[in-house]
């Protein structure tokens, strides 16, 4: 058995460095209730409480609202996610 896997990466990510490095980028934000919100992460802090832009809202995967700039209680967010997606499909 090889001991030598994996050594040459050093250095680890914490989910706060993931965070950081994801701001101005397009996420989706998950919520408790199931609704998702897609945006632009503009800002968030350390309770998880999320400034977005370019937000869209969507309901069981169907498109409800569009919004210029949305701001989530962190309490309601089950996880963020980068999106696969650019949003610039209809801009």
């Amino acid at each position: 058995m090889s001991s030598g896997g994996e050594k040459g990466s050093t250095t680890t990510k914490t989910p706060a460095d993931f965070l950081k490095s994801i701001r101005g980028r397009p996420v989706v934000v998950k919520l408790n209730s199931g609704v998702d919100y897609r945006g632009i992460l503009a800002c968030l802090d350390g309770y998880m409480n999320i400034a977005m832009e370019q937000t869209e809202e969507y309901v069981n995967g169907q498109l409800k609202n569009k919004y210029g700039d949305a701001f989530i209680r962190g309490n309601n967010v089950l996880y963020i996610s980068t999106s696969k997606r650019t949003l610039a499909d209809g801009a």
